[in-house]
């Protein structure tokens, strides 16, 4: 099994910057991908971010220049700076982890509440 817990969500400005962050613990060695999605009310989770174990990233249009996802190895933690916020990325975000052989992430954090003021 494999623990994710998030933090560094809360209230922002528009314009303005947060980090989140994800420790994981657990069967760490299972796990071959690393990601952030996000879900809006009345909205389907969309992933926001990903990272492969072996450093390969993608990103949602919507956020493209904006936020940046990095990872730890040395902590096992997997972060989200988000610069240029706006109103349309509040949501709940989840980290994410996704087992080696498997399509979709099998591990979900709890979620941290991101809210952007017009």
């Amino acid at each position: 099994q494999v623990q994710l817990v998030e933090s560094g969500g809360g209230l922002v400005q528009a314009g303005g910057s947060l980090r989140l962050s994800c420790a994981a613990s657990g069967r760490i060695s299972s796990i071959n991908l690393m990601g952030w999605y996000r879900q809006a009310p009345g909205k389907q989770r969309e992933l926001v971010s990903d990272i492969t174990s072996g450093g390969s990233i993608s990103y949602a249009n919507s956020v493209k220049g904006r936020f940046t996802i990095s990872r730890d190895t040395t902590r096992n933690t997997v972060n989200l700076q988000m610069n240029s916020l706006n109103p349309e990325d509040t949501a709940v975000y989840y980290c994410a982890a996704r087992s080696a052989f498997r399509q979709t992430p099998n591990y979900w954090g709890q979620g941290t509440q991101v809210t952007v003021s017009s």
